[in-house]
């Protein structure tokens, strides 16, 4: 059965037996005793059975002030019979108390000598408090106010224990687990206890806090659990060897972080000069390796390879000497650092390696600077090199194309003499003109050379490739137009049975239509200038002619043609002729009309030329006067 205890604990009823329920004063008695003798046996001093006997002689109590006073009371009746050297003993003891500012009140010698029980507990009591307890301090908080307020905090994440006093806060044993888990959670289980086991709760913290702590069992199980408060001063007195005992275990742990820190710093601060030697040396190794790559550096005047050596210098300026500028201050940054850190340790200033100083990186970094600028100066001079001789090449090229052409020009102005001396004079000045084909392909190269090295205007010639591609393109086709008249008039001059002026109209026919200037023609365009001269013929007459003049090519050449159209004229139709051809188209009528010249196979250009030089007829609304027509066209 569970009943209720104060302070809102539950303990089971069958847990307290009468004979176990002892009053404080006993309790008080052994804990204290338990206490004095844990004292006593840090100095190897034979224990005592019962503090209230056992201090009558004042040698025990003088023991127990040296050891937690650490100071010697002086010369004292080691084996005192008498019981006036027992009661200065004690006065020898008792004024060492009021010394260190202990308040005695009520308490005498002879209280002590006759074993007064009350009054040797409360001396005790006030020891405790003063060398055990009074040093505990929490928030400025009193003593026992303070060894309460540290309970607290340590078993505050433990919801199962609620400690707000010395007595019934601690009667199921968990506060007492919860500060041994707390600081050690190695020595036991906290999660895994039974929260209603009382007295193993008790019985196992004080057994792990005896013998892995070194806390003495101040109390036993039964002075916690089987009473109905347990006395308040023995459980203070016990747990202030918990505060103790952790603190001790917290200042070892305090220096070992100190130590481990200052270790872990002195490490750092090793690193960090490590690296910031090797950092400096690998820095200068490359600023010297670059200024070498520099000196040996060989520039061609030739403007690519110029500007090549430009763009990967300014490349270097925006990449990698950005870089080093970067390690450069990072390297200060990181010098500083080590300097202040040792600083903040009281450690001696470092001092690099020779070879490795701020001093040394310093002249490194002048080194780079001036070697920058030379490199850059030589790179500029082969620019300005390689330019200039970029525009003498440009320029040459250019001004001999335009002496080539002058001259081609001039002598064709200058062209007379015999019609085959032209042609051949012609053909020589054709195939003198072609190399100019390759010399601009190798200007405009040049160009594009020149437009990459930023050349807009040239120093050695006025003339551009678009200036003499045009130039030359109209040269060629002035050439091969001669050409093509000198072969023509060749032809025509043996053409002696037409007038000049015939021959003039054919020639110009000839031209007109040979709109891409081959002097050739192909079947629309010899179809189109029959037309135009008033020759017409069928498709199928006009298929059979042409396959017959070009001799199955595809075009006939300005010779062919000539020879035909005067073959042509020299056979022209008489009026009787064409008169007679309209009458047989007309069916024999007067008239003749536009559906009659279609079905007589005429071209639409020659029917719609009809249409429009024919009057109208005065015998049909649809009919043409061809008669009339004749008339006007003969007599003109």
């Amino acid at each position: 059965m569970l009943c209720a205890m104060p302070g809102g604990h539950l303990r089971s009823s069958s847990a307290v037996s009468p004979a176990a329920d002892k009053t404080w004063e006993t309790v008080q008695s052994k804990t204290f005793t338990k206490w004095v003798n844990a004292r006593l046996a840090e100095h190897e001093l034979a224990p005592l059975n019962n503090i209230c006997t056992d201090f009558s002689d004042g040698t025990a109590l003088i023991h127990l002030l040296e050891i937690i006073g650490d100071a010697s009371l002086g010369r004292f009746n080691h084996n005192p019979r008498m019981r006036i050297q027992k009661v200065e003993n004690v006065n020898l003891a008792l004024d060492f108390i009021r010394s260190r500012s202990i308040n005695l009140t009520n308490i005498g010698a002879e209280d002590i000598v006759d074993s007064n029980p009350k009054l040797i507990l409360g001396m005790i009591w006030i020891i405790i408090l003063r060398f055990t307890i009074e040093d505990i301090n929490e928030e400025g908080l009193s003593a026992m106010e303070g060894l309460l307020l540290w309970c607290q905090r340590k078993t505050a994440p433990y919801k199962d224990v609620n400690v707000q006093n010395f007595h019934y806060s601690w009667q199921d044993g968990l506060a007492f687990c919860a500060l041994i888990h707390r600081h050690r959670p190695d020595l036991l289980d906290y999660h895994a206890l039974d929260k209603r086991d009382y007295r193993g709760n008790t019985a196992l913290a004080f057994d792990v806090a005896e013998r892995y702590l070194g806390i003495p069992k101040l109390l036993d199980v039964e002075d916690i659990c089987d009473t109905n408060k347990p006395d308040e001063r023995s459980v203070m007195t016990y747990v202030a060897q918990y505060f103790h005992a952790f603190s001790s275990l917290s200042k070892a742990e305090t220096a070992g972080r100190r130590l481990g820190k200052f270790a872990d710093v002195m490490q750092s601060v090793f690193d960090m000069q490590h690296d910031y030697e090797a950092r400096v040396a690998q820095l200068i190794a490359a600023v010297r390796a670059k200024q070498d790559e520099w000196r040996r550096t060989e520039f061609e005047p030739v403007y690519a390879s110029a500007r090549r050596q430009s763009d990967e210098f300014n490349a270097y300026k925006t990449g990698l000497k950005r870089t080093w500028t970067h390690e450069k201050i990072e390297l200060d940054t990181l010098l500083g650092n080590i300097q202040t850190k040792r600083v903040t340790y009281n450690l001696a200033p470092f001092s690099p390696k020779a070879g490795l100083t701020p001093k040394d990186l310093e002249a490194a970094w002048s080194e780079l600077a001036a070697a920058e600028v030379r490199h850059r100066k030589n790179i500029n001079q082969y620019i300005r090199q390689s330019r200039d001789a970029l525009q003498r090449r440009y320029g040459t090229e250019a001004n001999g194309i335009q002496v080539v052409l002058n001259s081609i020009s001039n002598s064709l102005a200058l062209l007379g003499g015999e019609l085959d001396d032209q042609l051949a004079t012609v053909n020589g000045l054709i195939g003198k003109a072609k190399p100019l084909t390759a010399a601009l392909r190798r200007l405009s190269e040049l160009e594009k050379l020149c437009a990459e090295a930023n050349i807009d205007e040239h120093d050695y010639t006025v003339y551009s490739v678009g200036d003499l591609e045009y130039d030359t393109e109209m040269t060629m086709k002035a050439l091969e137009k001669k050409a093509r008249f000198i072969e023509n008039q060749s032809v025509v001059r043996n053409m002696t049975n037409l007038t000049p002026a015939q021959l003039e109209e054919f020639e110009a026919t000839f031209r007109h239509f040979d709109r891409d200037s081959t002097n050739v023609l192909n079947d629309v365009e010899f179809r189109a200038a029959l037309d135009s001269l008033g020759h017409s013929f069928s498709d199928d007459e006009f298929a059979a002619l042409y396959d017959q003049l070009s001799c199955g090519s595809e075009y006939i050449t300005f010779e062919v043609y000539i020879r035909f159209m005067v073959e042509l004229t020299e056979d022209q139709t008489t009026p009787e002729q064409l008169l007679q051809s309209f009458r047989v188209i007309a069916a024999d009528k007067e008239y003749v009309t536009e559906n009659d010249l279609k079905i007589s196979d005429l071209s639409a250009p020659s029917i719609a030329y009809l249409l429009r030089a024919m009057p109208r007829s005065p015998h049909a609304d649809n009919g043409f006067d061809y008669l009339a027509y004749l008339r006007g066209v003969f007599q003109r």
